[in-house]
């Protein structure tokens, strides 16, 4: 399989097939394709995988594509303006990411529910509870809302995050939940009441324009019924 991105800030994968080769995706994903890749919807696994997509905001059916009779083209475009990102998944190096962040992917990539250790981290930390994580073997394709940052930590080494900021981040890392310290500065700082602190080691991977943050901005702009 061959990949090109391309879209700037309004991003597009373009993927090329060789002849059997596998793509798997989320229902309406697909964008264009050409007229020999072959469309099949499945659940993908047991009653247990379709379960822990619908938990973790995905479709409970996906869709997988292949090309047949010779080298086929499909591409998937991104929801929301940002950026596409292309990780490689293998053992041993999966990957955690957002609800919702799972594009694409070679059908050796599984997809499955990520929850927290910890429950404070899903009753407080919002966004943060219930994520997908991606195992397997194969090239996957993320969603990121705006720009991406990554940092690579050390064992042991931190860093403390706004809850929608963080997109995606090693299997290897762990996560919690800490309250913003202060009266003062839960009243009147204005950054909420919880962040998100993600320990190495491992990648992170943040967001620049978390859609969450996108909508609460323009909520105050849409009429009301009376």
């Amino acid at each position: 399989m061959r990949y090109e991105i391309k879209g700037d800030n309004l991003p597009v994968v373009i993927c090329e097939l060789e002849n059997g080769e596998k793509m798997i995706t989320e229902s309406g994903a697909m964008s264009w394709m050409s007229p020999n890749m072959k469309m099949e919807t499945s659940s993908n696994g047991g009653v247990g995988k379709v379960f822990g997509r619908m938990m973790s905001g995905e479709r409970m059916f996906q869709n997988i594509y292949t090309a047949i009779n010779g080298t086929g083209t499909i591409a998937f475009a991104s929801s929301f303006p940002g950026s596409i990102q292309a990780y490689e998944i293998s053992p041993g190096n999966e990957l955690i990411v957002q609800k919702s962040g799972f594009l694409a992917s070679e059908a050796g990539v599984n997809l499955s529910v990520h929850f927290q250790k910890k429950l404070g981290a899903g009753f407080f930390g919002g966004e943060g509870f219930i994520m997908q994580r991606l195992s397997g073997q194969g090239i996957a394709f993320v969603e990121i809302d705006g720009s991406i940052i990554e940092y690579n930590l050390q064992q042991g080494q931190q860093i403390i995050i706004d809850t929608g900021y963080l997109a995606a981040m090693s299997a290897t890392c762990s996560m919690e939940i800490q309250t913003v310290p202060g009266i003062k500065n839960v009243l009147f700082g204005g950054e909420g009441l919880f962040n998100t602190v993600v320990t190495g080691p491992g990648k992170v991977v943040l967001q620049t324009l978390p859609i969450s943050n996108v909508a609460a901005a323009i909520r105050p702009f849409i009429p009301t019924g009376n």
